[in-house]
């Protein structure tokens, strides 16, 4: 399911005792997140041990650390909720996104025929060229 050069954004309610990522995941590539101390006791990377290699983002936005070493690496963003630096981060990448013309608009929200049923809408872009999580990923 985790293809070479894939990202993969760790985002949501966090706290001890939970996570969303299996720490299988997480073993896949380098993490990095908003403020390591606080990553590790609300994060994902808390099921990790001690000593588990993490990297802070600012230090790949100043670059003080390469961000990703190769195009088929496959990096995980660990977020506990840091709201401004998570925009910034956002506001950051679509910048470059633009830059590169890598930029694509979709709709966060979907039309659809019957609105209380969210799962046919899903089912129905199964079979889709480019699935519906990957291209909201594009969009990030």
């Amino acid at each position: 399911m985790i293809e070479p050069g894939m990202h993969i954004n760790g985002v949501g309610g966090d706290c001890p005792g939970k996570t969303e990522l299996h720490a299988d995941v997480l073993r896949k590539g380098p993490v990095f997140c908003e403020f390591e101390p606080q990553s590790r006791i609300e994060g994902d990377m808390q099921q990790m041990p001690a000593d588990f290699p993490v990297t802070e983002l600012w230090q790949v936005l100043s670059g003080e650390v390469v961000g990703r070493s190769s195009a088929d690496q496959v990096t995980i963003y660990d977020s506990v909720g840091f709201a401004l630096e998570d925009y910034s981060a956002l506001r950051y990448m679509r910048d470059v996104a633009a830059e590169l013309k890598m930029t694509e608009t979709i709709s966060l929200i979907p039309t659809l025929a019957n609105p209380k049923d969210l799962f046919g809408f899903l089912a129905k872009n199964r079979g889709a060229k480019r699935p519906l999580l990957a291209a909201v990923a594009v969009a990030a």
